[in-house]
């Protein structure tokens, strides 16, 4: 029995750490990852403080509304309705909100649940070459998503969900639309007496985003060819065509196991590893502690934290002068936060709180609040 457990374990430590020492070994010399070449990034900004403090490896113990977004299988183990709502203070003074509602039913073995996220910024001046100081003009970017998931349980130990999404993107004068689905699996068991959780899930596989709209119509001149006389032309009334863009589809396996459990305390240790189109490999560590009932109160707590290693935030290069990334950049990834809760028979009140680090871009804030009856 012993060898057993020790095979067990064994294997769960080969799963956490041996990921990230594999990708880690990776190089991006020559490859040809298409880094960049998405749109409607924003899509990426996820849900809720707790899921941004743990990073995507939260998608294995997703069991909240949050689940709509990282994990819709995991929504299938919810207990009650619930209601999530959140703010993120991101970059260059942008604005990303989330906010989602789900309803388990049919005994608890099956979930519904709608979410939207919404991206922007608002009024910013335009600049042109020919007006470096401004034209006196404005611009708003504003960037959405509405999902729809059904998830349910097919056994003791399993559960699936699906999510479909309408996604829009309003930049300027200029704007697309696309269409994407999520899917994803939960599987807990216990493993030595503790839970283990593993998680797969493929996000925003879609069509592309194709734009259209004012900005793309004008009068368009005839460029002249250097070294020959311009040839006279009048303006042509003309609807300029754009290139259509793939969305960030994502594939993601997570795991997660209770290295230390209890009904009213957990320590859990999560690891993620993904896939993105747009990115090389990358992998997420994290850590959640939680206490219910703190000194037999309904008031709970709990401390989190994460690092994310994106493939390209260390791009290798044979000259490091010709790029700004520096062990700074590195850092780029870390996250922490916390939450408490406040417990009364079926009514739950919450609320979370994330500090993610992007580098260059400095510090962002994740705040959220849920309701669950």
């Amino acid at each position: 029995m012993r060898q057993i457990l020790s095979s067990r374990l064994g294997l769960v430590a080969v799963l956490m750490g041996g990921v990230p020492l594999g990708l880690m070994a990776q190089t991006t010399t020559g490859n040809n990852t298409p880094y960049g070449t998405t749109s409607a990034e924003f899509l990426l900004l996820g849900a809720g403080a707790r899921g941004t403090a743990l990073g995507g490896a939260y998608a294995a113990i997703a069991n909240d509304v949050s689940a709509l977004y990282y994990n819709p299988a995991g929504t299938a183990l919810m207990t009650r309705p619930g209601v999530l709502i959140g703010t993120y203070d991101y970059v260059a003074s942008t604005r990303y909100a989330w906010g989602g509602i789900a309803f388990p039913f049919g005994g608890g073995a099956r979930t519904v649940g709608v979410q939207i996220g919404t991206f922007g910024f608002k009024d910013q001046p335009v600049y042109t070459a020919d007006q470096p100081q401004g034209t006196g003009s404005v611009y708003s970017v504003s960037e959405t998503f509405v999902g729809a998931t059904f998830a349910q349980n097919f056994s003791d130990r399993f559960s699936a969900g699906i999510t479909a999404k309408v996604i829009s993107d309003q930049l300027g004068d200029a704007s697309g639309s696309a269409l994407a689905v999520d899917f994803g699996t939960n599987f807990h068991a216990m493993l030595s007496g503790h839970p283990v959780k593993f998680s797969f899930v493929l996000a925003n596989l879609g069509t592309n985003l194709s734009y259209g709209g004012d900005a793309l119509v004008g009068n368009i001149q005839r460029d002249s060819i250097p070294g020959v006389d311009p040839v006279p032309n009048l303006p042509q009334p003309a609807q300029l065509r754009t290139k259509d863009y793939p969305l960030p589809t994502l594939f993601r396996v997570g795991l997660a196991y209770d290295v230390l459990g209890s009904p009213s305390n957990h320590l859990t240790v999560l690891a993620d590893f993904n896939q993105p189109n747009n990115n090389s490999a990358g992998f997420v560590g994290g850590v959640e502690w939680a206490s219910q009932r703190l000194g037999g109160s309904p008031f709970g707590v709990a401390v989190r934290g994460s690092y994310s290693y994106t493939g390209a935030n260390n791009i290798k290069v044979s000259n490091p002068s010709f790029t700004a990334l520096t062990d700074e950049e590195h850092l780029q990834g870390l996250a922490a936060g916390g939450g408490l809760n406040y417990n009364v028979g079926n009514f739950t009140l919450g609320v979370d709180y994330a500090y993610k680090y992007m580098g260059v871009l400095g510090a962002t804030h994740f705040i959220s609040f849920g309701i669950g009856w």
